[in-house]
């Protein structure tokens, strides 16, 4: 297995393939993202008017558990397509209304509890799973990973992913319903696979204040199909090997460096130099998208492989999104 050196870390890839893909830091910073489709943002608005008219019907029921000053809820929404919702809430035990909400997203891995150590203990924090994966499991869609990234992938108007979107919005719509206190202070975290549904999702949504995605993917989708990966792209990549003209036009509409230049809110990133899953230019041309008085970044050395020094780099973004959104 060879060594590369990122950042002054070795690490072993076992890869086929080179995860940096030779792209320098320099090199990253520089990668263009792409224009697409010339309806992009009409697409996109008339999508997030259609899921506002769905009424979320949110439910939170008590666990018994608490943990960090939070109460743990159960928690169900009502998404479109009369899609339900399913994940968890963390509730402050003070009764205090909360002043700020966020929604924490998750990888394509799915989710099996929420994150008890996310710094906002302050905050209602909802954690739902998006549809066909975790806790909100659906017979229409596959919970394989690389089976649910193609699911509809013919047609933009259906493609599972627009379904994943609408279920971001309309859980900031559940938020604003329990705890209308939160209003102007919603934040959204995504990392991985729901890095790129945030990044796709928060141009059009001015309920949202503030984003961070981490290692975000659907990046730069020409890029993401020519080169080699682990992971749900492999998938997508094998749908475009026997519908190349259907899934170029879909993934048109679904690039997130292609809605990052549409961004209007505040949003950090953490993008790496070094990622197996998620090639590093999809990642860094959604940060390059986004308007430069917007953006943050913090470099992170891999995505999606342990190294040494992975816990440090974790803490590192914590304390950062513990202050970009203390802003």
């Amino acid at each position: 297995m060879p060594n590369i050196v990122i950042r002054g870390t070795s690490l072993s890839s076992p890869y086929p393939f080179d995860p940096t893909y030779g792209y320098s830091l320099t090199d990253l910073l520089a990668v263009e993202p792409p224009v697409g489709p010339p309806d992009f943002g009409e697409f996109w608005r008339a999508r997030f008017a259609r899921a506002l008219q769905t009424s979320p019907r949110t439910s939170l029921t008590d666990t018994g558990r608490s943990v960090n000053s939070w109460r743990i809820m159960d928690l169900t929404y009502l998404s479109t397509g009369d899609t339900e919702i399913s994940g968890w809430a963390l509730v402050p035990e003070n009764g205090v209304p909360p002043k700020r909400g966020f929604i924490a997203g998750h990888g394509y891995g799915g989710r099996t509890e929420p994150d008890i150590h996310l710094p906002f203990q302050d905050a209602v924090i909802f954690f739902p799973c998006l549809r066909g994966l975790g806790r909100s499991v659906h017979k229409e869609y596959p919970a394989d990973p690389n089976r649910h990234v193609v699911h509809e992938i013919s047609d933009p108007h259906r493609y599972v992913l627009g379904g994943c979107v609408d279920d971001l919005w309309l859980a900031v719509s559940a938020l604003l319903e329990v705890f209308p206190s939160t209003a102007g202070s919603v934040g959204v975290l995504g990392v991985s696979f729901s890095g790129g549904i945030t990044a796709l999702a928060a141009p059009w949504d001015s309920r949202i204040a503030r984003a961070h995605v981490e290692v975000p993917t659907f990046g730069h989708q020409t890029l993401r199909l020519s080169l080699p990966t682990v992971g749900s792209g492999a998938g997508v990549q094998a749908a475009a090997k026997t519908q190349p003209l259907e899934v170029a036009r879909t993934l048109g509409y679904f690039d997130a460096a292609i809605a990052a230049r549409h961004m209007r809110v505040p949003i950090h990133l953490a993008c790496a130099c070094f990622d197996p899953a998620v090639a590093p230019p999809g990642q860094f041309a959604i940060h390059n998208a986004v308007p430069p008085n917007l953006r943050e970044l913090t470099v992170l050395t891999a995505g999606h492989h342990p190294f040494p020094g992975l816990g440090d780099q974790e803490a590192d973004v914590l304390a950062r999104i513990h202050t970009f959104f203390s802003k």
